[in-house]
């Protein structure tokens, strides 16, 4: 079989959320931002999302991660995400798969103990502090963009259901998070079908009848994850969670947007405060530490700033063959040495 083009992908995950990050074989891309090179990619290449994550090459429960050259001066590197149904601005799993897979491979140079990595997405600058020991990253802390609540207590009506009571924040995308409990969910394995369907629905009736928008970047609007969310429990008050996530599956980590948007709605009801922490525990027992650092304002409307640590792993490298794309392009010639820490 003749090749056109390989396209070198990094196999990585954050605390059992998988993020493919690409490391080659794909050209930058037009735009006089990184917002507006995904959307280019979106209109004009969206086949690059479907050959690493649908079938046979893919699957639903994970994202692909393309790194792009930075359109901020202030960043090393831009970055489009992608999942299943669509483009997230922004994923805090996804960025540290990236984090740690541009030090693991040497695209950037690794700093020990710490390295910092300013990532440029479509919903603004992320800044990562990664931990790393003998050539490998063991932790990635990221400081992500400020996140705020838009609304408490949204009645949403529910077709088969009825009257759900909803937040709605933003945490780097848009959640609908629901009381688990008053639901009739104890957020256990076996009950993941049913919160994938019920939660399809909830975020379906919440995009239309919750509208939102960002306040200062208009091309970020409309609920796209619901998050079921559950006590706290035990000495530690951890906190289990479910993020339900198109086109149908529940996301294996606790979510990093997910966990920063429930973190400015527990400061919104003065539940923490600055310098509090949510311990954020998925169904199958990975965990997000997130703090409350600071606060701050977002288009007039209260926000935090929280940094979130997870670890990572870095299972292996897989090559995708295809006979129709353009001839590749080395990314390494534009990415530059990461600034020393601090």
């Amino acid at each position: 079989m003749r090749l056109d083009k390989l396209i070198t992908v990094v196999h990585v995950h954050a605390e059992g959320e998988v993020g493919r990050v690409i490391t080659g074989g794909v050209l930058d891309l037009p735009g006089a931002t990184v917002a507006e090179k995904q959307r280019h990619l979106e209109a004009e290449n969206d086949a690059l999302r479907r050959l690493l994550l649908f079938e046979p090459r893919g699957g639903a429960a994970m994202s692909a991660n393309l790194i792009v050259a930075p359109c901020d001066p202030a960043a090393d590197v831009g970055l489009i995400i992608m999942e299943s149904a669509d483009y997230p601005p922004m994923s805090g799993s996804n960025a540290i798969c990236t984090v740690t897979a541009l030090l693991e491979t040497g695209m950037l140079a690794m700093r020990e103990p710490e390295t910092r990595v300013v990532l440029d997405t479509p919903a603004g600058l992320v800044t990562a502090i990664a931990e790393c020991r003998d050539g490998k990253c063991l932790r990635v802390s990221l400081e992500s963009v400020p996140c705020f609540v838009d609304r408490l207590d949204v009645p949403i009506k529910v077709p088969g259901l009825g009257t759900v009571t909803a937040d709605i924040a933003y945490g780097g995308a848009f959640f609908a998070i629901v009381d688990a409990a008053a639901l009739g969910f104890d957020l256990v394995p076996a009950e993941a079908r049913a919160l994938v369907e019920l939660g399809q629905r909830i975020t379906g009736a919440a995009a239309e009848q919750a509208p939102v928008t960002h306040p200062e970047n208009p091309d970020i609007g409309t609920v796209t994850f619901t998050l079921f969310g559950g006590p706290p429990r035990g000495p530690d008050e951890v906190r289990k969670s479910a993020v339900v996530i198109a086109p149908g599956r529940l996301g294996r980590s606790p979510c990093g947007t997910g966990t920063m948007a429930r973190l400015a709605v527990l400061h919104a009801r003065g539940v923490l405060g600055v310098g509090d922490t949510l311990t954020h525990e998925s169904l199958i027992g990975t965990r997000f530490v997130a703090r409350i650092a600071d606060t701050t304002m977002v288009g007039g409307r209260p926000a935090i700033v929280a940094p979130d640590s997870p670890a990572t792993r870095l299972p292996h490298t897989l090559i995708f063959p295809t006979c129709k794309a353009r001839p590749a392009a080395p990314l390494r010639s534009w990415l530059p040495t990461p600034r020393p820490p601090g």
